[in-house]
């Protein structure tokens, strides 16, 4: 196969940059016709955590958390080669490439085009983003080149469960190397509003849906509340750029700036892992999807940590839309060239 199938993504994930691109528009209009509207908004906080954004991130989480299979974790042993790819791709390189990219990039290359303290606050954010590899949407992806979907399972699951535990140590230790303030008791407190409790909510739900009408019942829900997760995105970029309008307006360039890391890293990435995947005769149903999960990005917790961390007028959260906006068509530009590559694999190897 050498064509992207443009039915596997749905509506939403097909066009996910436009109705980004339209969110954005919508949120600098608003933004400068309702100043007074979304400064209200922002004074709705409770120990740094901003509430009508808590509810749209968790509109955004708890359908991906529900589509977690813990049963899978039994199966991570099975085919190690895949699973140590993504693992070491994920956390040991990806979050300090990221890191130092976004040094290059904000403090030196641009640096006379970008204020000290904002390159600071866009460096926060593409910390954030580059130490959340990707939950939900590597499902698609993972389709999108016909890839194995119960190894793919496997490896969301773990990442998720490794999350837990590794995505506040890394970002509080790359922040700090970066003289960035870290307030570690707004940062465990996202982790656990974010990560933790939605896992726990989605893993009880989806016992509960199992127990009524197997992975039908899973499926038919996550279809019902998909909506939800849809409106709690596009809302969320809305009110973030509202709040960014002046500043975006005085700086209509910086969007391609923070841009610019972004796509070096996602590349970079992918063909480091697609690259190892092959001199390792990984069957391509595995490495492919491997590859693209450390690719994409968890970009609603990277959104919610900034706004928590950072607020929803800071750098910091601008810079983790921007991964948004940019993600699909670098996402779709991979799977291109991963089904055009897939020659370069074994069809079927015992990945041992």
């Amino acid at each position: 196969m050498t064509d992207i199938p443009p039915s596997a993504l749905g509506t939403f994930e097909r066009w996910l940059s436009i109705w980004v691109a339209l969110a954005i528009g919508t949120g600098l209009l608003l933004g400068n016709l309702l100043p007074d509207l979304f400064a209200f908004l922002a004074s709705l906080e409770i120990s740094s955590v901003n509430l009508p954004v808590a509810v749209l991130i968790w509109a955004m989480v708890y359908p991906m958390m529900v589509g977690v299979d813990f049963n899978a974790l039994r199966h991570a042993g099975d085919k190690p080669k895949g699973l140590i790819v993504t693992l070491v791709v994920n956390w040991l390189i990806k979050p300090f490439t990221m890191a130092a990219l976004g040094v290059l990039f904000f403090e030196y290359i641009f640096a006379d085009l970008i204020p000290p303290d904002d390159a600071q606050a866009y460096l926060a954010g593409v910390i954030l983003l580059g130490a959340a590899p990707c939950t939900a949407m590597v499902f698609v992806w993972s389709n999108l080149t016909r890839g194995d979907p119960a190894y793919t399972l496997v490896q969301v699951s773990v990442n998720d469960v490794v999350m837990v535990f590794a995505f506040a140590p890394i970002v509080a230790f790359l922040l700090g190397v970066t003289d960035i303030i870290v307030p570690w008791d707004t940062l465990l407190l996202s982790v656990g509003l974010y990560v933790m409790l939605p896992l726990i909510a989605g893993f009880l739900t989806r016992q509960r849906l199992v127990q009524k009408g197997g992975e039908a019942a899973v499926d038919a829900f996550k279809a019902r509340i998909q909506p939800f997760s849809v409106s709690g995105l596009l809302i969320t970029v809305v009110l973030l750029f509202g709040f960014q309008g002046g500043v975006i307006l005085e700086q209509p360039l910086i969007i391609g700036l923070i841009a610019v890391p972004l796509l070096i890293q996602s590349y970079g990435i992918f063909f480091l892992a697609y690259g190892a995947a092959c001199v390792w005769k990984i069957p391509h149903k595995v490495a492919a999807p491997c590859a693209l999960i450390g690719t994409s990005n968890f970009f609603e917790l990277a959104v919610a940590v900034a706004i928590s961390l950072f607020g929803l007028g800071s750098g910091a959260a601008l810079a983790t839309v921007v991964g948004v906006l940019v993600e699909v068509p670098v996402m779709l530009s991979l799977v291109g060239f991963a089904n055009k590559t897939q020659h370069w694999f074994p069809t079927e190897v015992a990945d041992r």
